[in-house]
C-alpha cells in the first residue's frame, strides 16, 4: 500500500518563518536609519537651495521684487515663503507683498544650529559667529534678519535697499554627534550669489567646506 504524505508547510514552520522574516526587516530598518536621516537633511537642503535660486531666477526674468522668507509668522516652523511685491503705481505707497508659494523641509530637520560642534570661528562666507539659525543682514542694523529680497539685477537687499548678505542653516537638532548631517546655505548681497556649504571633519576639527 502506498503511503501519502501531507503537503504543505506545519503551523511551526509558518511561526518560524514569519519569524525570521521580521527579524530581517527589523535589522534592516536600523540599518537603514542613518541613510533616512541624511536623505532628509539632503532634502531639506535641496529645497531650500531651489527656493532661494529659482526666487532669485524669477526676480531677474520679471524684472520685480521677491522676497524669500524663512519661518514667516503664522506658518509652521520649517516653511519658506515667497512673495512678490508689485511696483507702486505713481508716488502711491507699494501695494502689499503679494503670496507666490510656500516651501516646506522635512519635519525632524529645522533651521537651527547645534550649540556645541558647530565652528563660530570659521563659519560659511565669513558670515555671523555660527549661532544664529537664519542670519541675514550682515552688517546691517537690527540683524539678524530672516528675509532677504532679490531685486531685478539679481542682488539681494533687505526692504530699505541695502545689499543683505547672509547664511542659513539647516540640522537635525538630535544629531549633536552626527554634524556631518548639517548644511548652510549662503546669499552674497551684492551679487545675489547663492552657495552651499556642508560640515565635514577634517584634522579632527569641523569645518564648513563649500559643495
Amino acid at each position: 500500500m502506498s503511503s501519502h504524505k501531507n503537503n504543505g508547510f506545519s503551523l511551526l514552520e509558518m511561526i518560524i518563518t514569519i519569524s525570521i522574516i521580521m527579524i530581517l526587516c527589523g535589522v534592516t530598518f536600523i540599518g537603514m536609519q542613518p541613510l533616512l536621516k541624511q536623505g532628509h537633511v539632503d532634502s531639506a537642503y535641496s529645497t531650500t537651495l531651489m527656493a532661494l535660486r529659482n526666487t532669485r531666477n524669477l526676480a531677474i526674468t520679471q524684472s520685480h521684487e521677491y522676497y524669500v522668507n524663512f519661518n514667516p509668522s503664522g506658518f509652521p516652523a520649517g516653511t519658506i515663503q515667497v512673495q512678490y511685491q508689485p511696483p507702486a503705481v505713481g508716488v502711491a505707497a507699494a501695494p502689499p507683498l503679494q503670496q507666490v508659494i510656500t516651501y516646506s523641509i522635512p519635519s525632524d530637520v529645522s533651521f537651527a544650529v547645534q550649540t556645541t560642534g558647530f565652528p563660530t570661528a570659521s563659519t560659511p562666507d565669513g558670515f555671523g559667529a555660527g549661532v544664529n539659525p537664519i542670519d541675514f543682514g550682515q552688517a546691517l542694523a537690527g540683524e539678524p534678519l530672516n528675509y532677504v529680497v532679490f531685486m531685478p539685477d539679481g542682488s539681494s537687499q533687505d526692504n530699505l535697499g541695502n545689499f543683505n548678505s547672509g547664511v542659513v542653516y539647516l540640522t537635525r537638532p538630535s544629531d549633536t554627534v552626527n554634524l556631518n548631517n548639517s548644511r548652510a546655505i549662503t546669499v552674497w548681497g551684492a551679487t545675489g550669489r547663492i552657495r552651499g556649504w556642508r560640515l565635514v571633519k577634517l584634522s579632527g576639527t569641523w569645518t564648513w567646506t563649500q559643495q
